[in-house]
């Protein structure tokens, strides 16, 4: 039996309510995807009195969309590299101190940036923004006497992908991925199989490294909890030689440098030392 007019009307109807219900439940999930991105931790959070103990300066920048960035710097004496190290999602500057300290005993001046909205930092976090913030720090070290090709791009997590990205818009002496990650899709996807993947999209490192040219070491723990392993495999397959892989044994997401210990550093310098030699020298 054909349905009547009006039972016609009454499915219409229901079909019409059920897709007001998806749309913005999808919607909501959306939302969600999109702010489980950033994890901002502002001052005065964190552990703010460890700056005198290492002996770090503070950083006051200023971004080309006005935004005031703070961040902490550290250098070695003579020191001949400097790093741009662009932390991760969560937590601000004073969680990165073992970073610094590494970094620093591997011979690289560091410059640790807080991101707009992290630490003592301005504005919210976007990925428009983040790209924006990094910009304006390897201005500032510019500045500073560590002209692009003298400074090492580290990112970690999420601050791989902002290094990826700014490696193809500038050139620098080096790049370091720290747990980096495919693209932003690809980690929903791994939270949330088949649905995650279209939640949400951007930071899109595997399409980007194919650009980047500078010498690269991609450094991941083989037991990561967050981010694949196989993502950092993936994305090191995809990048132009030369390059290097560094597999901590037994690390997970966040306790590479504990987990390497010394070797950390070591092989730090290890990267540091094939560089090609900067101008002049």
């Amino acid at each position: 039996m054909e349905p009547t007019g009006e039972r016609r009307g009454e499915w219409i109807k229901r079909l019409g309510r059920y897709g007001i219900i998806i749309a913005v439940g999808w919607g909501g999930l959306s939302l969600l995807a999109r702010r489980s991105v950033f994890h901002p931790m502002k001052h005065p959070e964190g552990w703010w009195q460890l700056q005198s103990r290492i002996g770090a300066e503070d950083a006051w920048i200023t971004t080309s969309d006005g935004v005031k960035l703070h961040g902490w710097f550290a250098a070695p004496p003579d020191a001949k590299l400097a790093t741009l190290f662009l932390h991760g999602n969560a937590g601000n500057v004073t969680h990165r101190v073992q970073a610094i300290l590494a970094i620093r005993e591997a011979g690289s001046a560091v410059l640790v940036l807080d991101y707009r909205g992290f630490g003592k930092s301005e504005g919210s976090p976007s990925e428009i923004g983040v790209t924006l913030d990094a910009e304006a720090a390897l201005a500032w070290l510019q500045q500073r006497g560590f002209p692009p090709e003298r400074v090492v791009l580290h990112g970690e997590s999420l601050g791989s992908a902002v290094a990826v990205e700014l490696a193809t818009r500038t050139r620098c002496a080096g790049l370091i991925l720290e747990a980096p990650f495919t693209s932003a899709s690809a980690v929903a996807g791994a939270v949330v199989p088949l649905l995650g993947r279209t939640l949400i999209s951007g930071f899109d490192s595997l399409s980007r490294i194919r650009r980047v040219h500078a010498p690269l070491l991609v450094i991941h723990g083989t037991r990561d909890e967050i981010i694949p392993f196989k993502m950092g495999q993936q994305l090191f397959a995809a990048a132009n030689e030369p390059k290097h892989f560094y597999a901590v044994e037994n690390a997970g997401h966040n306790d590479i440098a504990e987990t390497a210990g010394s070797a950390y550093a070591a092989r730090l310098k290890e990267f540091y030392r094939l560089l090609p030699a900067t101008p002049g020298e």
